[in-house]
């Protein structure tokens, strides 16, 4: 059988191109499956026949197909929901506690080989711790000392997770349902509260009115009791100098001008229509100067 030369170069040419394709498609899936493009957040733990490499990225990592295996790890903080667990307290009491867990992985490798599932070994190892922690503290506690039983969790929990390249960074516990009854008895205590401190406040107003009152009729009392004292040392002043101005007036009458004084009250005296007059001794004992200067005068004349 002759074939021709035209239809087996072109068998050929066909042939070659099949083959370039083939190759180019090998290249392509070799070099997809050979780089990786790792994210700041991410790192990839390569494995080689088994073996753990060192810790690759952020950025291109060439790895080789087949025989090396990447895993990759987020370093981003994440978190953890543990539902409702029941608990027993030191004295007994059951109550329903859930919570979360916020970590982060800070050892790559160690994330990925000495622990399987992270996240359910972190919710068996925090149920079980949870338990422990609550059995040591009585229902009051628990109730009121929640910050203390969040920092009691991390510090166990990180204690654990340490060896497995990953640090607890916080826990909160977001709700505590003590038994129906306590709850009950907490309603009531609250209620009981409530009331005293609305007795304790309007006892309190009341207090603080009256001592306000009390305060005012004070310095109203103050006020006046100076107000009176000011009048009264006002007119002690306004008599003392009268006093004074009178005095210094009477310093500057002499026996005569007071003799002329009491002529004049007794001619006063005479024109009235009385009848009886009472002298005062004092009177003629003060006339007697002026009577004997008159009598002088008059014998003075007749001489």
């Amino acid at each position: 059988m002759n074939i021709p030369f035209n239809s087996f170069t072109l068998q050929i040419g066909v042939g070659q191109e099949a083959l370039i394709f083939l190759v180019a498609i090998i290249i392509l899936a070799f070099l997809f499956y050979s780089i990786k493009i790792v994210r700041e957040y991410q790192r990839i733990v390569v494995f080689r026949f088994g073996r753990a490499l060192a810790e690759k990225g952020p950025g291109i990592v060439f790895i080789y197909p087949i025989i090396d295996v990447p895993v990759r790890v987020d370093l981003r903080e994440r978190f953890l929901t543990i539902p409702h667990q029941t608990c027993i307290t030191k004295d007994n009491a059951p109550v329903d506690i859930d919570f979360i867990i916020y970590f982060k992985v800070i050892n790559a490798s160690d994330s990925v080989i000495q622990v399987q599932n992270f996240e359910g070994a972190a919710m068996g190892i925090a149920t079980t711790t949870l338990r422990a922690v609550i059995g040591d503290i009585a229902l009051d506690e628990v109730l009121s000392k929640r910050e203390n039983i969040n920092a009691i969790l991390r510090t166990k929990l990180d204690e654990v997770t340490t060896r497995w390249g990953v640090k607890i960074t916080n826990v909160e516990i977001r709700e505590i349902l003590p038994p129906k009854n306590v709850q009950d008895a907490m309603i009531l205590q609250m209620s009981a509260e409530r009331s005293r401190r609305a007795v304790v406040t309007e006892a309190e107003g009341k207090k603080q009115a009256t001592v306000t009152v009390a305060e005012g009729d004070k310095q109203s009392n103050i006020l006046r009791a100076e107000g009176d004292r000011q009048a009264a040392i006002l007119r002690a002043e306004g008599f003392a100098l009268a006093l004074t101005t009178i005095y210094n007036a009477a310093k500057e009458i002499d026996q005569k001008t007071l003799a002329l004084q009491y002529l004049d009250m007794l001619k006063n005296l005479g024109s009235s229509s009385s009848t009886k007059y009472i002298i005062p001794m004092e009177f003629t004992e003060m006339l007697r100067p002026f009577t004997e200067t008159l009598k002088n005068a008059a014998n003075s004349n007749n001489k």
